[in-house]
């Protein structure tokens, strides 16, 4: 059993356990996620150090370190944006909330509070749900057709409509969101080099530098001349861009730079990760046929023909079961790195001032330690019958303590929407078997592009 936060019931080490350079490296460039793993499940969930050359963090896997680094001591374990693995973020959003700390962050935070209530994520419910619905027509002619559909494609576009109307008020339109989505999807790809080795300086280019580049100016060709018509023109609007462009409820006034970081971020935040959790969801109903049978046979039985309501929500338990366990295994935000501004101890450990500690909802959420048979897709571990979890940050796919997802409640209800709007219109048969191979970038999601043949639900004509 890992020591706890304090230290105190285990004597301080000066030199922590350390995974070599020639086994941390190799194994790093040949499976990131299953090394991490690896060296967590070895450390039996003490913090361990890294050794990669110049660049040595500290590991940090075990639940009570977990909510010692991201709630107790978050004023010691910061986002810093010049930080090696924050960098390349901090080149895309720039000192947005994403990356922000201190007043700046709080500031960004204060204003886009009241749009994430949970009292106003329930009210949106409907207008979200008759967006999804909409977008989910234009599936009507592939399945008469017989035409496999891209899910990635397909999935992104329904996000985006649902997204752009309910929070953005259709400021930015479905075809420039796809342009930004683009661009966000190929910074995710372009940046996994950096974040492989963060201690190579930018002066040295890399592969995936250019594509970057070019990335980050299509996003400020999209989203920079919106921005400036909305200071042109403020308003009383309640989506995202009208309250980033007001004065703050601190009384600051955000330039134009803070204000794109801010959309950008949240733009991000508000797509990218529904996009990346809902695109484990065709591979899962391929490989787990029961856990498909189940959850066809409740939305069924809840949604039938109908579009989905606020009040189906409740009775959808299976269905969100399942997204939960879908978060467990495949977390979009994979890595939370922090960075130590004073000297700590976490676990015994020493921590100097400056040094980078890695947290990864991936690695906890599937240590033995922590969940039984923590390989198998099994949504009846979120059962609400099932005994209350040991350990608060056993399971923290949102992150946790202040930074904690601004917007997940609503993003989970977007889920459960779009799952159950899906699954009320149309079987799917893929093209080729399913792959749960990772992708790994700033979100995770499936390595293959996965392409299904719709079949419309045939549901009896009532006489």
């Amino acid at each position: 059993m890992p020591s706890l936060p304090d230290g105190q019931d285990a004597p301080l080490s000066a030199d922590p356990r350390t995974i070599p350079l020639r086994r941390a490296l190799p194994a790093l460039i040949r499976d990131p996620l299953g090394a991490l793993v690896g060296f967590a499940e070895e450390s039996g969930g003490d913090v361990v150090r890294l050794n990669l050359g110049t660049f040595r963090p500290f590991l940090v896997s075990h639940p009570e370190h977990l909510q010692y680094v991201l709630r107790d001591r978050a004023d010691n374990y910061v986002r810093d944006g010049r930080g090696l693995l924050w960098r390349p973020v901090r080149r895309v959003v720039g000192e947005a909330i994403l990356v922000a700390e201190g007043e700046v962050w709080e500031s960004s935070r204060d204003a886009l509070q009241p749009l994430f209530t949970a009292k106003r994520a329930e009210m949106l419910v409907d207008r979200m749900a008759e967006a999804i619905s909409e977008a989910v027509d234009e599936w009507d002619e592939p399945a008469r057709q017989g035409r496999p559909i891209d899910t990635a494609d397909e999935l992104t576009r329904i996000v985006l409509r649902a997204t752009m109307r309910v929070l953005f008020a259709d400021r930015i339109s479905v075809p420039d969101a796809q342009r930004i989505s683009a661009a966000l999807d190929t910074v995710t790809t372009s940046m996994l080099p950096r974040l492989l080795v963060p201690f190579v300086p930018y002066s040295v280019p890399v592969p995936g530098d250019r594509a970057f580049r070019a990335a980050v100016r299509t996003i400020d060709d999209v989203v920079l001349p919106i921005i400036r018509e909305a200071r042109a023109r403020p308003g009383d609007g309640d989506d995202i861009i009208s309250t980033l462009c007001r004065p703050r409820p601190d009384g600051r006034k955000p330039d134009e730079y803070q204000i794109r970081g801010d959309v950008v971020a949240m733009f991000s935040t508000a797509t990218e990760t529904t996009i990346a959790l809902l695109s484990w969801l065709w591979p899962v109903l391929e490989t787990q046929p029961e856990v498909a049978a189940r959850l066809y046979a409740e939305v069924d039985r809840v949604v039938g023909g109908d579009r989905v309501r606020r009040e189906h929500l409740g009775e959808l338990r299976y269905g969100r079961m399942v997204l939960d366990e879908m978060l467990r295994l495949y977390p979009a935000g994979w890595m939370i790195p922090r960075t130590a501004v004073a000297d700590d101890v976490l676990g015994g450990v020493r921590i100097k001032a400056g040094a980078t500690v890695l947290v990864s909802p991936y690695v906890t959420q599937r240590m033995p330690m922590f969940w039984d048979d923590p390989d198998r897709f099994d949504p009846e571990r979120f059962s609400p019958e099932k005994p209350r979890r040991r350990y608060r940050y056993s399971y923290f796919p949102f992150g946790g303590g202040p930074h904690q997802c601004l917007g997940q409640y609503l993003f989970l209800l977007e889920a459960q929407i779009i799952v159950s709007t899906l699954l009320s219109r149309f079987r799917f048969r893929p093209t080729e078997p399913a792959d749960l191979t990772p992708r790994m970038g700033a979100s995770l999601s499936p390595r293959q592009r996965l392409r299904v043949t719709l079949s419309p639900v045939q549901r009896p004509v009532a006489p």
